[in-house]
């Protein structure tokens, strides 16, 4: 992932806590061929050890995510993709302004059936 940093200037970024642990996970921006009829989708995402949670880390780090690459990036979308069954990230993408139409769902193929279904949450710039 590193060299895709250096290659781009973007891409995931470790999550610190100041005054706290050094790592409590990864946020950032990647780009996915995974969403249907959106090759080279740009995607907000985040994963967080799992004592890290409902404490507002994925929130303010995805809002700072989003920020980079809509102001400077110039990106005019922005996706994030997860199950349905995924409530927590589910409300951290509504937290940061994304917006959820189901007729964008779509199934993942060669996944196990509890994890076929996606959701697509889409962001703008206001």
């Amino acid at each position: 992932m590193s060299g895709l940093i250096e290659e781009r200037g973007w891409g995931l970024w470790a999550v610190e806590v100041i005054g706290g642990p050094p790592f409590i996970g990864v946020t950032g921006l990647n780009q996915t061929d995974a969403i249907p009829n959106m090759p080279g989708a740009i995607e907000v995402s985040w994963r967080l050890g799992r004592p890290y949670w409902g404490q507002g880390y994925a929130t303010e780090a995805a809002q700072d995510a989003v920020r980079f690459g809509f102001e400077e990036l110039g990106l005019d979308e922005i996706v994030s993709i997860t199950v349905p069954a995924n409530v927590p990230s589910r409300r951290v993408m509504e937290r940061i302004g994304m917006t959820h139409d189901p007729s964008d769902d779509f199934d993942m193929p060669d996944e196990p059936p509890e994890l076929t279904r996606h959701v697509l949450y889409r962001l703008r710039p206001a």
